[in-house]
């Protein structure tokens, strides 16, 4: 989607470590620098993932004062946008949005909801969540992320999420739209009925979809969808988007005239790092426009990819749903004569499902990321430990996510609508090239199993269900406070409100280096395979 992905100037840094100038900055990328370290006792491949130079490139660690300014410098980076930074005399309301009255808002309470003692419901605006709770000693601890060479300890504070005493504007006034981009994910309803919900509670009348992505806005025989609590009171219940999802969209111009034509002046955006800087790019045009429109987003990418935060939402439910998968996978290999099952699932760019599903089934013998190279041929490639796996256990099962081994594969340089390469298929080229190994040595039964749609399509679990409920919450809550060009997500167990450029520097990747992915090695009892 070119023309809602441009580069992005904004000074950003990794969350964890490391002020970058401007010349790293780089968007849907990451740098790796690769440690090998291999002891012959146990071959273990060390990876670090860096930016750039680290944090000694833009910090003056001799200035006994260096933890202020980065104190100081990260505050002004995560500083969320509101719109009284354009509209200075922007006028607050008392909220209409109180949980100790439930009766619908109307012109008798235009000033709030009557009560006799003050609600202490309401989140204060400087409020704010650790970014970062783990204050590593050593620079050589596991999943290390470290400022300086001393593993010194900065406090780095974010925005807490939720509703707030004051809003900017008057829910009579306000005509809501919603559009969902990008590809399917499980929750996706479940965060439109959210917003709507909420939308209402606060008094809204108008509330819109707009259907089939970006692309809606400029569609002519595409009519935006009236929404309201009747309309969205049992989507959750099934998958996929009420509103339907596509990628690529018209320029952002055309979107954001098209926004001043439907009278639009909140829009909430579900999508993914691409979506995200499309949402960015709306709300700099808005605001280069001076037009009273709040921009917010929801990280919505099963990957789990989303920089800052701890999860996204559908991506408990892929790696539930990814167990079916692996059971049947390990059921046709421990059932056939010397049988291998091959599974298939999503991460473009980053492990974490195939990550995760591995250590929630304990069926895994062999998990293949992105992130870690790996060898097929060779004394120490994955043939290798497929034919010792065979000779000592009589069956193995495969994981791998769908950007593993790319280099062994054909590149075609080809991009979809959202820009995205596209990927030649890991798992078909591993069962071809495991049946030519096997076909010298005995044979092998090979089975293999690509859950990719069936997983996208899905509802939203349980775990899935409460995220995106809350997610959905306070993005109408950040929408109301005045805040736009920001996102939702959960950190540290507590909701948030992030700048976008800061989530969309670059995408999130499995650290080769963190406990997580050390445990999901000691559950498969894989070797390095280099």
């Amino acid at each position: 989607m070119e023309s809602l992905s441009p580069a992005i100037g904004q000074k950003a840094i990794l969350p964890s470590t490391t002020a970058r100038s401007d010349r790293d900055l780089f968007f849907g990328s990451v740098r790796l620098r690769t440690v090998r370290n291999i002891d012959r006792g146990c071959r273990r491949l060390r990876i670090r993932v860096q930016a750039g130079n680290g944090a000694a490139a833009g910090i003056e660690f001799s200035d006994p004062d260096w933890k202020l300014k980065y104190q100081r410098e990260f505050e002004a980076r995560f500083n969320i946008p509101h719109i009284t930074d354009v509209f200075p005399d922007a006028v607050s309301y008392p909220s209409t949005f109180c949980l100790k009255m439930r009766t619908p808002v109307s012109e008798e309470f235009a000033e709030g909801y009557p009560s006799d003692e003050k609600w202490h419901g309401y989140i204060n605006n400087n409020d704010r969540v650790l970014l970062k709770v783990i204050n590593y000693s050593s620079p050589s601890s596991a999943g290390a992320e470290c400022i300086d060479s001393n593993c010194s300890w900065v406090e780095q504070w974010v925005h807490r999420a939720g509703p707030r005493e004051k809003i900017f504007f008057k829910p009579e006034e306000v005509k809501a739209a919603i559009v969902t981009c990008g590809g399917l994910c499980p929750g996706l309803n479940d965060v439109i009925r959210q917003i709507v919900i909420t939308l209402e509670i606060y008094g809204v009348k108008q509330i819109v979809g707009i259907p089939f992505g970006y692309r809606g806005f400029s569609e002519k025989d595409l009519d935006e969808m009236a929404l309201s609590r009747k309309v969205v009171q049992n989507v959750h219940l099934s998958g996929g988007s009420l509103l339907g999802v596509s990628r690529g969209g018209p320029k952002v111009s055309d979107i954001v005239d098209s926004i001043q034509e439907r009278g639009i002046n909140m829009l909430f955006v579900l999508g993914g790092n691409g979506t995200h800087a499309g949402a960015n790019a709306i709300h700099d045009e808005c605001r280069k426009r001076r037009i009273k429109v709040a921009v917010v987003g929801v990280p919505k990418t099963i990957d789990n990819d989303i920089m800052l935060m701890d999860k996204t939402f559908g991506f408990d439910t892929a790696v539930e749903e990814a167990q079916r998968a692996i059971n049947s996978a390990y059921i046709e290999a421990h059932s056939a004569y010397r049988g291998i099952g091959i599974v298939k699932l999503m991460g473009r760019s980053s492990g974490f499902i195939a990550m995760q599903a591995s250590l929630a089934s304990g069926q895994i013998d062999i998990c293949l990321i992105p992130e870690v190279p790996f060898n097929l041929h060779g004394p120490h490639g994955v043939l290798r430990h497929l034919k010792y796996l065979l000779e000592t256990k009589g069956s193995a099962v495969v994981c791998a996510a769908e950007g593993a081994g790319q280099d062994f594969l054909q590149k075609t340089n080809a991009k979809d609508a959202s820009g995205n390469a596209v990927l030649g298929d890991i798992g078909v080229y591993l069962q071809q090239e495991i049946k030519k190994y096997f076909k010298e040595i005995g044979g092998a039964d090979v089975k293999y199993i690509d859950p990719t749609y069936m997983i996208r399509a899905c509802r939203a679990n349980a775990s899935d269900g409460i995220l995106c409920t809350v997610l959905g919450q306070n993005a109408v809550h950040g929408a109301f406070s005045g805040y736009s060009g920001i996102t939702v997500g959960i950190c540290n167990t507590h909701y948030v409100y992030f700048p976008i450029p800061e989530v969309i520097s670059k995408p999130r990747v499995v650290d080769p280096n963190s406990r997580m992915w050390h445990r999901c090695l000691t559950s498969t009892g894989q070797p390095d395979f280099l």
